[in-house]
């Protein structure tokens, strides 16, 4: 008989179940504990009126789980420093949405060269943000492929859906049944009602194909996702983080009847893809708030042990230790200087 399936597919590997991975690597008390209050302080910054602003500040991806542990290191006694006015989570990025082709993080392909094998990659995520919690660093991701969460979400703090997904209703319904406040991107458009119709999307109950703890293919009904809210960073047509833009976006949330709670990724199109831009765009988000502002709740810094990027696949030996293979970032000092300066500059909302 013709084949009319798998036509195209070469191999299928299968993988642990996310219940006997959740077992192998399994999350201490200590840091189930932390998760929770991490989620609640995030769910009050975005929601109440808490005054501290929230910084996701890290590297665009992790891709060395070593010089990953020394930044995270770094970040943790930094965000200890600062915790009265800011409250830091560090992001840790394992999966890369592509507009054609490249490296797809850590997840996908850990031992960076196209192996891609997928189980480990899962086992590192699981350890790795582990030993970001152990620092008593809560954890920032973005959630890209849909069977993912069953794996780590138990282990991470807040969650992003980027801008190539948030018009997706695969990863609106996903959004619906996570545990994590959820920051929607705009589209890359610059579309803020993308976003903001996802966000109405995720809080609402869905009925999706998904997996189970045992792996078994499963139809999930889910109660909707109350903690969401909309994050800006910059379109095809420029950057949003102006006083109009953020006013404009202040306007359709509160037509749409939502918070109006506002994230600035000061990265991407906001800085026009120049990452020694950040710290300009951080400071213009602070002087709308030194003004009287108190829709923006946060900023999203790309930032590594040292600046720029470097080109990705070369030889694994010729890589620079801590210096980005995706997006380029600011590097440890200018991080320091940065955050320092919002804390600083944070200081009048505090009496």
């Amino acid at each position: 008989m013709q084949r009319t399936s798998d036509i195209n597919v070469v191999e299928t590997r299968p993988l642990p179940s996310p219940q006997h991975l959740l077992a192998e690597v399994a999350r201490t008390e200590a840091q189930s504990e932390f998760v929770t209050r991490s989620r609640q302080d995030i769910h009050r910054l975005i929601f109440t009126d808490d005054r501290r602003l929230l910084m996701l500040v890290g590297p665009c991806s992790i891709h060395d789980v070593d010089a990953g542990r020394e930044y995270a290191g770094r970040l943790a006694a930094l965000a200890r420093e600062v915790s009265d006015r800011v409250m830091i989570v560090m992001r840790v990025y394992f999966e890369k949405p592509r507009t054609t082709v490249g490296w797809k993080g850590l997840i996908m392909d850990p031992r960076l060269d196209g192996s891609n094998d997928i189980a480990s990659g899962l086992r590192i995520a699981r350890g790795f943000l582990r030993d970001v919690l152990d620092l008593g660093l809560p954890t920032a991701t973005e959630l890209l492929d849909p069977i993912t969460p069953q794996y780590i979400a138990d282990l991470v703090c807040w969650s992003a859906i980027g801008a190539r997904t948030a018009e997706s209703q695969t990863h609106r319904q996903m959004a619906s049944g996570l545990s994590m406040p959820i920051g929607f991107k705009n589209g890359t458009d610059g579309s803020v009602q993308t976003a903001i119709n996802a966000i109405r999307a995720a809080s609402q109950p869905q009925t999706f194909l998904g997996i189970n703890l045992e792996g078994s293919a499963s139809a999930v009904v889910t109660a909707g996702n109350p903690n969401c809210h909309i994050v800006l960073r910059g379109g095809s047509q420029g950057p949003n983080y102006s006083a109009e833009h953020i006013a404009s976006t202040e306007r359709k949330l509160e037509a749409a009847g939502l918070n109006k709670s506002i994230l600035v990724d000061c990265s991407h199109d906001n800085s026009a893809k120049d990452p020694s831009r950040q710290p300009e765009v951080m400071r213009e988000l602070l002087a709308q708030i030194a003004a009287g502002n108190t829709s923006i709740m946060g900023a999203m810094i790309e930032s590594n042990l040292q600046a720029g990027s470097q080109k990705f696949p070369q030889a694994l030996p010729q890589l620079r230790r801590g210096v980005s293979i995706t997006d380029g970032c600011i590097g440890w000092d200018t991080t320091e200087a940065l955050v320092r300066e919002v804390h600083a500059a944070l200081a009048r909302r505090f009496p």
